[in-house]
């Protein structure tokens, strides 16, 4: 079960935005997300916005996914040029899910196409596709990058069977390598998606994960705890006893662990969850979240930021669907961010990237509680002093920082 959407105000049929969007556009980037709402097995730990065949059931249908998602682009077209936003080819374009490579290689080019048709593309745009390992071939990858495709984020998880077994995922470990080989094979950027602190997964097991990923030579690394989610299959699970719920020591041991032996690798941390070999290898389309551009989400339940003004589109694809055959937009709700809240989001987000967050985007009282957290070993004294390389005096979290870092925003923002 996916989260509910939140409450706001009603969005107009037309999608038509306010006149304020206009207000600073042309410093703010522009990027895409197109979701992706169907999967083979939905995973036990899973609660994202997505279906297999059997819960979707008629009036859902995948072979129509790609014409009714162009639908959408083809709106958002409309709204954007409607709203008097200055053109934006995106930058970065997301293709996320679910499973986007359950759909036909040819229907992911044609969503890109498409929009390449609505807003343009820039020259050097970051294109990913999410995959996973047992979803794609040598001949669907080639079919990807000859389409605008230019990078390609597997979902990994882990390397050890059981671990997956527990997780339930359907892939062969064994099969990471042929993947990664094949994509690189293509022209593309590989990056591998792993989870830590599954029940059952002993340390030695996060070992050879971590080992086994950075055998492929990738550039890129995600690693993110495991959250059991409320309504999700695991959750059932663990509320059963039949699986135990992460520890804690246990979670921080293996982000330790990863962060040592991604950094040996050559791999840096960026994000408090990613690292990568370079700056250009950092995924730029999730940096555009961090740094609070626009985006424009297309697909059920999907998620859209543009000028300060947010809004969400209805859940199911049978509902989406209807929508955009009736003529109308999607959303099923929207809101104006607040100054406060736009400061507090600021914090959350930037506090999390390794160029931290400068110290004068936080309120006065925020900035006394700087030196605290310096003092705490939490936040790195010399950015904070507006040296090493950075401009300006900036909070940068130190490692044991990263592992608290929900308590980092806290104390700042409140």
């Amino acid at each position: 079960m996916s989260p509910a959407l939140p409450e706001g105000d009603a969005a107009p049929a037309d999608g038509a935005l306010p006149p304020g969007v206009r207000d600073g556009a042309g410093d703010r980037g522009f990027g895409v997300y197109l979701h992706v709402p169907f999967c083979t097995v939905r995973c036990g730990y899973c609660d994202f916005n997505t279906y297999t065949a059997t819960e979707l059931g008629g009036g859902a249908s995948q072979v129509a996914y790609a014409d009714t998602a162009l639908a959408e682009i083809a709106l958002g077209a409309r709204v954007t040029a409607a709203a008097g936003l200055p053109p934006r080819p995106p930058s970065t374009v997301f293709v996320g899910g679910g499973t986007p490579t359950v759909l036909p290689a040819s229907d992911l080019v044609r969503m890109l196409d498409g929009v390449r048709g609505a807003w343009g593309l820039a020259d050097d745009a970051e294109v990913t596709t999410e995959a996973n390992p047992d979803s794609v071939t040598p001949e669907s990858l080639a079919e990807l990058a000859r389409g605008g495709f230019t990078r390609v984020s597997f979902g990994m998880q882990s390397a050890v069977p059981h671990v997956l077994a527990t997780l339930e995922r359907t892939h062969d470990p064994r099969r990471i390598p042929d993947v990664v080989r094949w994509a690189r094979d293509a022209g593309l950027a590989v990056s591998l998606d792993l989870i830590y602190g599954t029940p059952g997964e002993s340390l030695a097991d996060w070992q050879t994960s971590l080992e086994t990923a950075l055998a492929t030579g990738v550039d890129h690394v995600s690693a993110y705890a495991l959250v059991v989610e409320q309504g999700t299959k695991m959750a059932v699970q663990v509320r059963r006893g039949d699986l135990a719920l992460p520890d804690e020591d246990d979670q921080a041991a293996k982000y330790e662990l990863a962060d040592d032996l991604l950094t040996e690798a050559g791999l840096h941390w960026y994000e408090v969850s990613n690292w990568a070999r370079t700056p250009a290898d950092a995924c730029r389309h999730n940096l555009a979240y961090w740094r609070n551009d626009d985006w424009w989400g297309v697909g059920p339940g999907a998620h859209s930021h543009v000028g300060g003004v947010r809004w969400w589109n209805v859940k199911h694809p049978r509902a989406y669907a209807a929508k955009l055959a009736a003529g109308e937009s999607p959303a099923a709700g929207r809101e104006t961010v607040e100054d406060a809240s736009a400061r507090l989001e600021r914090v959350m987000l930037g506090v999390r990237l390794d160029e931290g967050l400068p110290v004068e985007v936080l309120s006065p009282a925020g900035r006394a509680r700087v030196a605290g957290l310096v003092a705490d070993g939490l936040v790195d004294a010399r950015a904070a002093l507006g040296a090493g390389g950075r401009p300006g005096r900036r909070v940068r979290l130190t490692r044991r920082g990263r592992l608290l870092a929900d308590s980092v925003v806290r104390t700042l923002a409140d």
